[in-house]
């Protein structure tokens, strides 16, 4: 009797086990990667069927033919991104600008899946909670997010200008159009939750050669012992900004703002440098 048990107990585990690993593959032919990828879009295009059926009105170059558009040329993987929706009145809100000087422009923001990681979903990298998504980027797959400007002809197609990497991960939050400085610069500000140090990053990229060409990038950011605010440190259309220096007094348990350091872009080596040392420079 003992030895029957045991062997019942050895094929219930080998049962088990067996359906585990089915479960987790998605079936015979199907990865959960394609799975993720398809379900994602199939919703995407759900959704844009329903708001296209509660359009009164349709214009060329209008939001959703930009939808249209990239749902039909992005491959599975690849996702306009949403705004926040804590902060947001719509209940989905794409995040694009439109620019209407010279042309239809629109600048939209793009999110692209990791190759060879699990396909993203924009739910778990747009908000505060996606701002912890770094601690396990692996489980929810990677996400590479771009500033993107498209062109919109008279006809109504769209064509891209040109694709800018945003080097974050995670955590969108907001997307501004403003100018800076005496010369009124343009620029798009990109606002990122930095959940883990508490704080936010924005990615401000300045249209300072129009907007046909990339734009030139500089981070800013506010979190509890991290600060970096834009500034016109030597008086150009470059874009410049202080870094401002903490210490943490353990013995007082508080953080102490020290001073501020002025950045500014070099021409010659491309990067932000300061005067006060020669090993201190930044790419943005």
């Amino acid at each position: 009797m003992k030895l029957v048990k045991v062997l019942l107990a050895i094929l219930l585990t080998i049962f088990i086990l067996a359906a585990c690993e089915e479960e987790s593959s998605g079936g015979e032919g199907t990865s959960l990667g394609s799975h993720v990828g398809g379900k994602e879009k199939g919703l995407r295009e759900e959704n844009l069927e329903k708001q296209e059926d509660l359009a009164s009105k349709r214009k060329p170059c209008d939001t959703l033919s930009l939808q249209e558009h990239i749902l039909e040329t992005y491959p599975d993987g690849q996702y306009l991104v949403e705004f926040d929706q804590s902060i947001s009145n719509k209940s989905y809100a794409p995040a694009i600008l439109y620019h209407r000087e010279g042309g239809t422009y629109v600048f939209a923001v793009i999110a692209k899946s990791k190759v060879t990681e699990r396909p993203i979903e924009v739910k778990n990298v747009v908000g505060f909670d996606a701002g912890f998504t770094n601690l396990d980027s692996t489980h929810l797959g990677t996400a590479f997010f771009y500033l993107t400007l498209f062109e919109c002809d008279e006809q109504g197609s769209f064509s891209t200008v040109w694709e800018s990497l945003i080097p974050i991960h995670t955590g969108f939050n907001t997307m501004r159009l403003k100018r800076w400085g005496r010369f009124k610069v343009p620029y798009v500000e990109l606002g990122f939750f930095d959940s883990i140090n508490s704080g936010f990053r924005n990615y401000n990229y300045f249209l300072v050669n129009g907007i046909l060409n990339k734009p030139h990038l500089l981070e800013t950011y506010t979190s509890i012992a991290r600060r970096r605010e834009l500034a016109d440190v030597d008086k150009n259309k470059w874009p410049d900004y202080y870094e401002w220096r903490f210490v943490n007094n353990d013995s007082l348990m508080y953080v102490q703002m020290l001073d501020s350091l002025p950045f500014y872009w070099d021409t010659i080596k491309n990067m932000y440098v300061t005067k006060y040392s020669n090993r201190w420079k930044r790419k943005y």
